[in-house]
């Protein structure tokens, strides 16, 4: 009987050091994560102001100039990847808070993503074909531009369908990442 429990009191230290390491590598884990969202918050942050700065440099530019559909394009263009960028942070900021992953901000960002894929498409296929001539090279860049287009159509209806489901399938209606 006395080495029954010299054994149980073996296995309990045993038991009570792998608990420790556990928790202790839990701990290094969780806050290394932390860390890690932290600096990617960071430099997400930087790059969306610095991607602002570039917006309103362009903005101005174009009121200037009177500019074009081309530079409206690019001031649109660039907007929408700023738009981007403030959905990723908002991302990594719910994902530190709330310890979880959400999808809905990742459908949204791929939503802006196929919008802003359309503006750029649309305008390039317009330009190409206003010239007066109509050749076989012009012919193919229009078909393949409305694939493309069929195809982006296809992918923003499913991604607003999937978040329409998302907010519907949601308890207590609240917009993802608010506790």
């Amino acid at each position: 009987m006395a080495q029954d429990a010299k054994a149980g009191d073996k296995a309990d230290d045993s038991d009570e050091e792998g608990g420790r390491l556990t928790r202790l590598s839990a701990f290094v884990f969780l806050h290394t994560e932390h860390a890690i969202y932290a600096a990617l918050g960071v430099l997400l942050a930087i790059t969306a102001v610095m991607a602002l700065l570039d917006a309103a440099g362009m903005t101005g530019k174009a009121i200037l100039s009177v500019g074009g559909a081309s530079q409206l394009l690019d001031v649109v263009d660039r907007l929408l990847f700023l738009l981007m960028l403030v959905e990723i942070l908002h991302t990594v900021r719910v994902s530190m808070r709330s310890g979880r992953l959400t999808c809905e901000p990742f459908l949204i960002v791929g939503l802006i993503a196929s919008i802003r894929r359309v503006l750029v498409l649309t305008l390039q296929t317009a330009e190409a074909m206003h010239a007066a001539d109509w050749s076989p090279q012009k012919e193919a860049l229009f078909r393949a531009s409305m694939i493309e287009l069929g195809v982006l159509a296809g992918l923003i209806l499913v991604m607003v369908v999937s978040i329409f489901l998302l907010h519907r399938a949601r308890d207590d209606e609240k917009p993802a990442g608010v506790e």
